[in-house]
């Protein structure tokens, strides 16, 4: 199975930021990374009128839009929402061929977590601060905490300290 690393926190911390740090970090050391992006509210991922979203609305469960370099899945939600755990795991196997998967957002699965924390938040404590699944925290603040603690600008060690726990073999 590939890993599952969710980048979690608070709105605005800097999660997607950390994701554009983390993913280029992770190919420097020749990682395969897919991502996977939680949205909370209802999108629609194509253009309305074009012939994909024409598919789509005429019922198909599932549409791929194949071009020379990309391909684009929609497909129905086949999990009952709220369950974030198996909304992930059922997502992993679009991405099964990547040797690591980071997710941002799906705080309440049952994954590894790295939390971003920063003093902007205006909160005084991590979401996850008493998960069982943080693994690490990216902070510009000073924590006492269990799980490792990483600065904002540290993608490259955070990359590292990815690959030794959870890709070397």
């Amino acid at each position: 199975m590939t890993p599952i690393i969710s980048i979690v926190g608070y709105s605005d911390a800097g999660k997607t930021t950390l994701v554009e740090k983390l993913v280029p970090a992770l190919k420097r050391k020749g990682y395969r990374v897919g991502t996977i992006k939680h949205s909370e509210h209802e999108s629609n991922f194509d253009t309305k009128g074009k012939d994909s979203w024409r598919h789509f609305a005429s019922g198909a469960d599932a549409v791929v839009v194949s071009s020379a370099d990309k391909t684009v899945t929609i497909r129905k939600q086949e999990n009952r929402p709220g369950n974030s755990h198996s909304q992930l795991s059922f997502l992993e196997k679009y991405l099964s061929d990547m040797d690591v998967i980071i997710a941002e957002g799906y705080k309440n699965a049952g994954f590894p977590k790295i939390e971003v924390f920063r003093s902007q938040a205006h909160a005084t404590t991590p979401v996850c601060i008493n998960d069982n699944t943080l693994v690490a925290i990216v902070t510009d603040v000073d924590l006492d905490v269990k799980a490792p603690v990483f600065g904002l600008e540290e993608a490259e060690r955070l990359a590292e300290f990815i690959a030794q726990t959870f890709l070397s073999s």
